[in-house]
């Protein structure tokens, strides 16, 4: 499945895309990665859309990605005698371990794990932070607060407390739970959503044994602190921007939204921008002018990918929103006066190996020789990673023996990630790519390509060979 861009979009599943025919409308109009969301649907629901995929998969010779995205540790308010209740400034309202109903007084906040860290002056937002509260008194069973503004609480809100990293396990019983499902559905990325530190990520490395590449959601301002930790120890990083804009001021998201696309693409990781980008197309069938533009912003600072949520889960136009969102893609990245996405790598300068070496080598090529894509053979995908990170000015078409690590590869800025055979010499190499890529018509005759691989061929990490290869209208391309 040919793509006209190199940005990538990711698709939510949800009740409104949750069917064979929608799902491979949403494939053949643009999605590269599906997002099984586990704080919703079914555990029955996620493998038979995993079951979908795979045979579209196969459908369309075409690997396809799936990513697990884990609840993580929602913390939440209780429930109200009525359902909900309005809450006046200046007034005081008690968050206790009592599990009565609620009152206009206080609600039950069952995190008891985490009392002794909210001191006098810490704030407590709720409901996406149209009630912000103010920590007056702390015990050990209840907490008192002020009201700073008037609002209406509501049964089950969630609950934000910016600029503290609290103490509370990254994975709750649920997410293990759902982590171990997800595994066995073999699906290619799990996303960690409320990471705070480098433990985090550490401890579901652990658990997945290197069963799925990890992507951290950056929804926390303690992460944000930790950006760097985080990138280096994580395979990629999500720019969630929902909890992240209520417990950071709404200014700063943008400027912290570059920051981290600007440190993935240092340390060679892929990035995927989240959240409200289309959030309008949720109930209509074209997106604000300003949605528009927060797509094309992410694709002007060089995202590896953006997101629909709601669009594609719930919303009454989930192919339209793909649609919509491949579009805009597209027009940025024809634009004459694209950002350029070429960069100084000083900061890792000093750590250049062979791989990194003939990945330079083959994006200095391609803009000197006319070169119309350039083919990494590649089992770990890691070479493909690199050439990723060089933004390349042609067609990255990413070649795995491995159909596990041909999946992971199409979340990557520019890759069109194909499942090939593996070769046994480097003529067999080169008639391999040349195939593959004029069959998927990525490339035309007397096309100039640039081929990455490593000898001796089939072992990971030993990217080391370069070669020019011209397309042929023959059957034997070699």
């Amino acid at each position: 499945m040919k793509r006209n861009r190199k940005a990538k979009i990711l698709a939510t599943l949800g009740p409104a895309s949750s069917s064979p025919k929608i799902i491979e409308d949403l494939f053949v109009a643009g999605c590269d990665i599906f997002r099984l969301n586990f704080s919703h649907g079914s555990i029955e629901t996620h493998r038979s859309n995993v079951e979908i995929i795979r045979k579209l998969e196969k459908k369309y010779d075409h690997a396809t990605c799936i990513l697990a995205d884990l609840q993580g540790p929602k913390l939440r308010v209780g429930s109200f005698v009525n359902n909900e209740v309005e809450l006046k400034k200046g007034d005081s309202f008690i968050l206790d371990l009592n599990n009565e109903l609620g009152s206009k007084k206080r609600v039950n906040f069952p995190h008891p794990e985490i009392y002794e860290n909210l001191t006098p002056n810490t704030i407590i937002l709720i409901n996406d932070g149209r009630i912000r509260l103010q920590i007056i008194d702390q015990k050990k069973d209840s907490l008192k607060a002020e009201i700073l503004n008037d609002g209406i609480i509501s049964d089950n809100k969630g609950v934000n407390i910016p600029d503290i990293i609290l103490p509370i396990n990254s994975l709750t019983i649920k997410d293990k739970s759902d982590l171990i499902k997800a595994l066995e559905m073999d699906v290619d990325w799990i996303a960690l959503s409320f990471v705070q530190q480098l433990d985090d990520i550490i401890k579901l490395k652990d658990l997945v044994n290197n069963k799925a590449l990890i992507m951290a959601k950056i929804e926390k301002p303690s992460a944000v602190k930790n950006i760097d930790q985080i990138i280096e120890a994580s395979d990629g990083i999500m720019i969630a921007r929902g909890d992240l804009g209520v417990e950071m001021h709404a200014e700063k998201i943008p400027i912290v939204q570059k920051n981290i696309i600007k440190r993935c693409r240092i340390f060679g990781k892929p990035v995927v921008v989240a959240t409200q980008m289309l959030e309008s197309m949720i109930t209509n069938l074209v997106p604000s002018r300003a949605e528009a533009s927060d797509v094309a912003n992410a694709i002007y600072d060089g995202t590896d990918a953006v997101m629909l949520s709601g669009e594609s889960a719930i919303g009454n136009y989930p192919v339209q929103s793909i649609t919509t969102m491949n579009s805009i893609i597209e027009n940025v990245e024809k634009d004459k006066n694209n950002f350029n996405l070429e960069f100084e790598d000083q900061e890792l300068s000093k750590k250049i190996d062979n791989t990194d070496a003939i990945t330079n080598a083959a994006y200095s090529i391609a803009k000197n020789a006319g070169a119309k894509a350039i083919i990494t053979f590649s089992v770990s995908g890691k070479t493909t990673i690199r050439m990723a990170k060089e933004r390349a000015p042609v067609q990255i078409i990413g070649l795995s023996p491995i159909i596990k690590t041909a999946r992971k590869m199409q979340m990557l800025w520019g890759v069109n990630s194909c499942h090939s055979e593996d070769s046994a010499n480097a003529t067999e190499m080169v008639k391999i790519a040349c195939t593959i890529a004029k069959n998927k018509q990525l490339v035309s005759a007397d096309d100039k390509v640039i081929i990455t691989a490593g000898v001796p061929f089939g072992n990971a990490g030993s990217t080391n060979l370069l070669r020019i290869a011209k397309i042929i209208s023959k059957e034997n391309l070699t």
